[in-house]
């Protein structure tokens, strides 16, 4: 409580605090970063500019979720899809991309967080997948926030690969049919050391879930705001912390 204290000022913020209990924090939060291309717009700015700014805010929120002891965070940083962006967006986003991964040592290694790739890395330039290698064996021993970035990622071409890898595990006779359930299916997939989700939060009133985790959110609670990706801080977080934990989790149950 006095961690929240410190961070957060103000009558709006106090009520939160007052919320917010540190024993009962989700496990793993995910988010759907949306919004910085309108927020650029809205600041008559170019596109990228929106994108180098919400850089700076997922460094702020990765710092905050590893102070409060949030053990998972996962972001959307770069879909499947968004190959189809115009190429000036596609290098500019590339170009943080590079920025974030030979910064992440510093900024964020040393604060004992353990970072990850999560997608089709294939893809990537060289480069960028050189310094992916080098930032995950790097941060592999820290014992903090284990952070993962979702890059060149999309739940359906996740799906599809397991599924691919589960029947040639099958043909090889390495698996029985009876042994295929949600828990062996769940190791083919790129999450399978990490837990499912308990909150997932899109930002910027929009209300899809876009191709982001679709097996692994089954039972995740949502969480939709209107604050476009640049402008979410700690506040935001932690509204978004305080509408989980007055949640009743049933999981199909009563």
């Amino acid at each position: 409580m006095k961690l929240i204290k410190k961070i957060f000022g103000g009558k709006q913020e106090r009520q939160c605090e007052e919320d917010l209990d540190l024993s009962k924090l989700p496990i793993h939060i995910a988010i759907i970063m949306d919004g910085n291309g309108r927020w650029a717009k809205r600041n008559r700015l170019p596109r990228n500019l929106g994108h180098h700014e919400g850089a700076q805010t997922l460094k702020r929120i990765v710092r905050y979720c590893n102070q409060i002891g949030i053990k998972y965070l996962t972001v959307y940083a770069f879909s499947t899809e968004n190959w189809k962006r115009p190429i000036e967006e596609i290098e500019g986003l590339m170009k943080i991309l590079r920025e974030f991964l030979a910064n992440a040592d510093r900024e964020l290694s040393k604060q004992n967080i353990r970072i990850n790739i999560l997608g089709d890395t294939s893809a990537l330039s060289k480069d960028i997948q050189d310094d992916i290698i080098r930032i995950e064996k790097l941060t592999s021993k820290n014992n903090g926030l284990s952070f993962t970035i979702a890059l060149n990622y999309g739940s359906r071409m996740e799906i599809i690969n397991a599924i691919k890898k589960l029947c040639v595990d099958y043909k090889k006779g390495n698996i029985d049919l009876e042994q295929i359930d949600e828990n062996l299916f769940s190791k083919y997939l790129y999450t399978n050391n990490i837990p499912d989700p308990d909150l997932l939060i899109r930002t910027s009133s929009e209300y899809r879930i876009s191709n982001f985790l679709l097996w692994q959110i089954a039972y995740t609670e949502l969480y939709f705001n209107d604050v476009l990706w640049p402008d979410f801080n700690q506040k935001h977080l932690n509204k978004a912390i305080c509408s989980y934990q007055k949640r009743y989790r049933r999981f199909g149950g009563v």
